[in-house]
């Protein structure tokens, strides 16, 4: 995702969205922190953090608790160093009968880069929804950007 430079085009910017896509649904936070620059700062909604540490810890802990996640991003807007981000994301809590919760987590990041191409500055905003297991997108085997997001699907 480094390689990827700013100042971005259309063409960059959507292949830096997507390559952060794809690097996010490793679900891997020490592949995921190499992405960032090392004292790069995150507002993850009512969280802040900085640096490499810092998103480890919270990635590990946010994905020890979303279960089956699974994200897709959409390029909202850009410039030359920065990039908007529409992002859609499900996950599941286990209940104590040994049912799931699925949730869907509607949002919106933005990000800043270096010249190096890491992202220096991270700002999410999103909320949580409860869905059953009809209304789910994501489910196994689909292609997260092979589906059309519509606004009757919002």
């Amino acid at each position: 995702m480094a390689h990827i430079l700013p100042p971005f085009t259309r063409e960059s910017a959507q292949e830096k969205v997507k390559a952060a896509q794809n690097l996010w649904n490793t679900r891997n936070p020490e592949k995921v922190a190499l992405a960032y620059t090392d004292d790069s700062i995150w507002r993850n909604r009512g969280e802040f953090m900085k640096g490499h540490k810092e998103i480890i810890q919270f990635l590990s802990k946010k994905w020890q608790k979303e279960n089956g996640y699974k994200l897709r991003k959409d390029l909202f807007s850009f410039t030359d160093n920065k990039i908007a981000v529409q992002f859609f994301y499900e996950w599941y809590a286990e209940n104590g009968d040994g049912s799931k919760q699925w949730y869907r987590c509607y949002g919106l990041e933005d990000w800043t880069f270096a010249a190096s191409g890491k992202m220096e500055k991270r700002h999410m905003s999103g909320n949580d929804v409860r869905i059953t297991e009809e209304q789910r997108w994501f489910k196994e085997g689909v292609d997260v950007d092979a589906l059309t997001i519509s606004p009757e699907h919002l």
